[in-house]
């Protein structure tokens, strides 16, 4: 009987290690889901723009499509990748990040140059696709703002145990996912909701609601869009001053320091920190997309004569 209670005992004791695990690592995933989420904030204000033009009943059918290409480009494609990557070459790691770091100052710059006019996309024709090939840009965008926060969350999680860490990726994979692209729905079914409120509102107050949706809708998405080029400057500088630091450049991150260091108040001092690293990707992002600007004129001159 001694030896029954001793096993209860020994089974209470791996429940109560089980528990605390399986706790610490959701603890893990949240943690680290919130210091990527910045890099998540620009797929926000990208996908809304494939669905410009469809017809409602479309819109979630697509966005449903995309979130499940979302899941395989983490999940099968880059998830595999990352893990062997950190197994055979942990030294790549950085110089994968300072790739997506530049990246995100590109599409960043690409942005700011296209408030001006003078983007390479600015001009771009923008006429009627098929739902196929909608999806597979949205997935390719997808593909790209994925990786660099499957890198981030991999940095995030160095030195855990092997099957903590897939458990971790794993779960940010999921979180960030139905996170984004849930709150994508809910946007692009934002004015569909002011239209209904304001047309079949039992009172005039909730008419008046919705008429306020409808009005507000588009300031709201150039409000998001904004956003994400902020965040896509700000990830992106921040990633580049933080690897390039790793291979003995350290003037960008000693930059960042400096401005943090400016003032003592932490939340001011995030805030100096982080309009600095904007500014870093800003200039490097502008920099690189006026590069770029030749070279797909170059690539659309030569589509348009075959």
């Amino acid at each position: 009987m001694s030896g029954f209670f001793a096993l209860l005992d020994d089974i209470a004791t791996l429940a109560k290690l089980t528990l605390s695990t399986v706790d610490d690592t959701a603890s893990a995933a949240v943690k680290t889901s919130a210091k990527v989420s910045a890099a998540a904030v620009d797929d926000v204000a990208t996908t809304p723009q494939y669905v410009t033009g469809i017809t409602p009943d479309r819109e979630l059918p697509i966005i449903k499509r995309i979130t499940l290409g979302s899941l395989r480009n983490k999940l099968l494609i880059i998830l595999p990748i990352g893990l062997l990557l950190t197994a055979v070459a942990p030294a790549l790691l950085p110089v994968a990040l300072v790739i997506g770091g530049a990246y995100l100052c590109f599409e960043g710059g690409e942005k700011v140059l296209e408030r001006f006019g003078c983007g390479s996309h600015a001009q771009e024709d923008t006429g009627p696709v098929d739902e196929d090939q909608i999806v597979r840009q949205a997935t390719t965008t997808d593909f790209i703002l994925s990786t660099e926060i499957m890198l981030l969350a991999l940095a995030e999680v160095e030195g855990q145990s092997s099957m903590r860490r897939i458990i971790v990726l794993v779960l940010i994979a999921l979180l960030i996912t139905f996170a984004v692209y849930g709150l994508v729905a809910a946007l692009i079914k934002l004015d569909d909701a002011g239209v209904h409120l304001a047309g079949k509102g039992r009172t005039s107050a909730v008419r008046a609601l919705g008429r306020a949706i409808v009005k507000s809708a588009p300031a709201l998405f150039r409000s998001i869009g904004f956003v994400g080029t902020v965040a896509m400057l700000w990830v992106g500088g921040h990633i580049l001053a933080v690897n390039l630091a790793k291979f003995g450049l350290h003037p960008l991150h000693h930059a960042i320091e400096w401005a943090e260091e400016l003032i003592h108040n932490p939340v001011l001092s995030w805030i100096t920190g982080t309009a600095m690293s904007c500014l870093i990707g800003a200039v490097i992002g502008t920099v690189l997309a006026l590069a770029w600007q030749p070279v797909h004129h170059a690539l659309a001159r030569r589509r348009a004569t075959h």
